[in-house]
């Protein structure tokens, strides 16, 4: 684990931070947001497009890869990065979310999680060893432990279990990991911010190089979501750098970044685009409503994105009724631009002490929307 490091340029406990991440494939800088590349590819895109937008680091998952090709494969045809022609950061989750989201097909129990795959039925066993070992197959940068991912809402009993095997699990993550890249531990805990600070006093025993909050966007209200953020993170090492899984909405990322998250991923923007969903900071557009049918303006004016810079409201609102890949693509690589030009406004407002107007602002233009 030689070429990973954080560092911490500004802020401390609590509060928005600034940081760098740094790894053998280059850094990227916090806070950040990482688009999500399931299968070893951020859909509908390229890498190159991927990186223009703005991207210096991106997720892929760790189950999918597994089932399909294979993580055999990735590592003979010479790791993730060349397999995906990504030369940037990789961040692979450990598969459990994915697992657990299977219901019906898996079964929890010490050891692993006993699931068929959902491609072909196949019986398969994921272990924490194994979770370990695939991911150091891959190639990636930065792992993540085995967790159970708990489903909201749970009961407290069912939290305190959930947490209780997620923190045995990170344990013999640790012991079969072998350092080639960086382990990050994962809170749970469920909905009670004391049972998050006792499963996160069980992985600082453990020590990792990261620390991840999981368990979150699994249904519950956001307000819940920002105060077991609030409650949690001012407790993480502040020189270790930190991690929200699967969040989020835009105002998500403001408000766990004003609770001291360093970065994130969400699969929200591209699968809000290939549904018509685009970001904007003045509005949320449906570009598929009619009112866009005419319209010759761009989707958001001022964005560098090839979308905003060549294409039409009234042309976006045609491929999108037409099904047209094209579509697919410009929506895209737009709200890919949009999180990634969010991201470096937070950076910059951090940066020169204008972080609470920057806050408050984007606060009341939300709500505005709203209405």
């Amino acid at each position: 684990m030689a070429d990973f490091r954080f560092e911490l340029i500004s802020g401390g406990a609590s509060g928005p931070r600034l940081g760098r991440v740094h790894t053998a494939h280059g850094a990227f800088d916090t806070p950040a947001f990482l688009p999500v590349g399931t299968s070893g590819a951020v859909k509908t895109v390229t890498p190159e497009e991927v990186r223009a937008c703005g991207a210096q680091a991106i997720l892929a998952n760790t189950y999918h890869l597994h089932l399909r090709p294979g993580e055999g494969l990735v590592r003979e045809l010479g790791g993730l990065h060349r397999f995906m022609h990504w030369d940037g950061p990789i961040l692979t989750d450990s598969g459990g979310f994915q697992v657990f989201s299977l219901s019906e097909l898996r079964k929890v129990t010490p050891e692993g999680v006993h699931f068929r795959s959902h491609l072909d039925g196949s019986k398969r066993f994921l272990t924490p060893e194994s979770a370990v070992a695939i991911q150091e197959a891959l190639g990636s940068d930065i792992m993540m432990v085995l967790d159970e991912c708990l489903q909201y809402p749970a009961t407290r009993g069912q939290a305190e279990a959930s947490l209780e095997l997620t923190r045995a699990w990170a344990a013999r993550c640790k012991a079969a990991w072998r350092g080639s890249n960086a382990l990050f531990g994962i809170v749970q805990g469920g909905a009670w911010p004391e049972l998050r600070l006792r499963s996160l006093e069980g992985l600082l025993q453990i020590d990792f190089p990261g620390y991840a909050l999981g368990g979150f966007s699994v249904g519950e209200p956001p307000a819940l979501m920002y105060d077991l953020v609030g409650e949690t993170a001012p407790h993480l090492p502040a020189d270790r750098p930190r991690y929200l899984m699967g969040v989020g909405t835009p105002i998500d990322l403001i408000e766990a970044v004003d609770r001291g998250i360093d970065f994130f991923d969400c699969v929200m923007p591209t699968r809000n685009a290939r549904n018509g969903t685009l970001f904007t900071a003045a509005a949320t557009v449906n570009i598929r409503n009619a009112a866009h049918a005419a319209d010759p303006g761009p989707l958001e004016a001022g964005c560098p994105c090839a979308a905003c810079r060549s294409y039409s409201r009234a042309y976006l609102r045609h491929l999108a009724l037409s099904r047209e890949t094209l579509g697919l693509r410009l929506n895209t690589i737009h709200n890919l631009s949009y999180y990634q030009r969010l991201m470096a406004g937070v950076r910059e407002a951090v940066a020169a002490g204008r972080w609470e107007a920057f806050r408050d602002g984007f606060r009341a233009a939300r709500a505005a929307q709203a209405k």
